[in-house]
């Protein structure tokens, strides 16, 4: 028994005899614990510097500038469209009242020489009618022909009449002059005889005069009628010849929008005349300007229109020519339309040095000079602000900005010219108040949400 006793294995032994894979998993599992745990403290710290971040007051920076004096130079700047001065017109002839259909035109740019072809109209019409008129002259003369012919024959016959007439009278007064021997009875035939010739020469001599001025007012009413013809004939020419439109002077085509495509074209841009294009009797359809007188067309802003004088200097930029200025100088400004949101006027001015490469409806930026002033105070516009009519501008005083009352004395779109404020006076670029508020909305939403 002893032995036994001795042999078996002590139960320590029996325990630490285990393997370590039994032991793994729980280690595991408190490792994948700790790295869940330090996460969610790592976003929470997060998540509470974010919340302090937002809902911490913001540093505001305001845009400042600094009040100027010196020379200034006012301008207002504009886009323009290029177009020849002393345009020459060519419009479609006045041909009875019918639309017109444009068998050949040149394109807008074309350069043209005095004299040569600009447009064409379908003269086939014109043609018909001509046509016509011509074979009513040739009806005419040939009635005036058969009216002179009856007329002559009408006189012969009537020479013969008279003649006979007049012989009859002779004869019975002849007769009269036997009436002394004569027994009374006949004496009385002779005198009625006499009487009877008398009165059919009389009424011949008048019946005469009638027929003749019968013939003659049909001879007249065939001269008028061939008058008329020849009439019809020169104005079919005339239309013909006038439905081929020739330049009148060297210079460039600019084709005019087709105004007839108003309705379909509404709120859009009216194409220019193209071939087979109907036309109405006295439209424009085309222009030749004078490649020597150049001007151009600004629509302006009704801001500007007090600013703008004739005979301002203009320096012109031509977006297709843009290595080249060119100078000119207001011609004329026009009143103000258009809608009340959008109230314009337009602005005529000349270019004073043009170039051979200038054509129609060439796109320019233009730079008129309004004024030049000397020894002032100026600062952007945007500085300036104005509540119940007074300006002012938000002048810096110590870490705050405080409204500060000026006189407006010149502005254009950039620039304002004051008084009432001194040179480098540091000024705000927008509303202090207005800023800040813009600033702090999202951190007041995000404390919102917070409740």
């Amino acid at each position: 028994m002893s032995t036994a006793a001795a042999t078996a294995p002590p139960p320590t032994a029996i325990a630490t005899s285990e393997p370590p894979r039994a032991r793994r998993p729980w280690i595991a599992a408190s490792i994948v614990w700790l790295l869940v745990l330090a996460g969610v403290a790592a976003a929470g710290w997060y998540g509470r510097r974010a919340y302090r971040n937002l809902t911490a007051p913001a540093e505001v920076t305001i845009p400042t500038v600094t009040v100027q004096r010196g020379d200034l130079t006012l301008s207002v700047t504009a886009k323009g469209e290029l177009r020849g001065g002393n345009s020459e017109s060519l419009i479609a002839p006045m041909t009875g009242g019918t639309d017109m259909h444009l068998t050949y035109l040149l394109k807008t740019g074309e350069e043209v020489k005095a004299g040569e072809k600009i447009a064409e109209f379908d003269t086939t019409e014109q043609e018909y009618k001509l046509k016509e008129a011509q074979a009513d002259l040739a009806e005419a003369e040939q009635h005036i022909i058969q009216a002179k012919a009856q007329r002559d024959a009408d006189q012969e016959e009537d020479r013969y009449a008279l003649r006979k007439a007049k012989t009859d009278v002779e004869v019975a007064e002849q007769d009269v002059r036997q009436n002394p021997i004569l027994p009374a009875i006949n004496a009385k035939q002779n005198d009625l005889a006499l009487e009877a010739a008398r009165d059919h020469l009389a009424q011949l001599e008048q019946n005469l005069k009638n027929r003749k001025a019968t013939n003659d007012a049909a001879i007249a009413m065939q001269e008028a009628g061939k008058g008329k013809a020849e009439s019809q004939a020169t104005t079919a020419r005339q239309n013909i010849e006038a439905m081929t439109l020739h330049a009148k002077r060297a210079g460039y085509v600019s084709i005019k929008p087709n105004t007839n495509q108003d309705m379909m074209y509404t709120g859009m841009v009216l194409p220019p005349f193209q071939v087979g294009d109907s036309v109405r009797p006295g439209m424009a359809v085309a222009e030749i300007p004078d490649l020597k007188d150049w001007e151009l067309s600004a629509k302006m802003g009704e801001l500007d229109r007090g600013h703008l004088a004739q005979g301002d200097k203009v320096d012109i930029t031509v977006i297709a020519i843009p290595d080249h200025l060119f100078h000119g100088q207001v011609k004329e400004v026009g009143g103000i339309t258009g809608s009340f949101w959008d109230r314009g006027f337009e602005c005529k001015i000349t270019v004073d040095d043009p170039t051979p490469e200038l054509r129609g409806g060439m796109s320019t930026q233009i730079v008129i000079t309004t004024d030049q002033l000397h020894n002032v105070l100026w600062l952007p516009a945007q500085a300036l602000f104005e509540s119940d009519g007074k300006t002012f501008v938000y002048a810096k005083s110590g870490s705050t900005f405080v409204p500060k009352d000026v006189k407006l004395v010149r502005r254009n779109e950039t620039r304002v010219v004051i008084t009432g404020v001194n040179a480098g006076q540091v000024v705000a670029l927008s509303n202090p108040t207005d800023t800040v508020k813009k600033k702090e909305a999202p951190a007041n939403a995000v404390k919102a949400l917070g409740r």
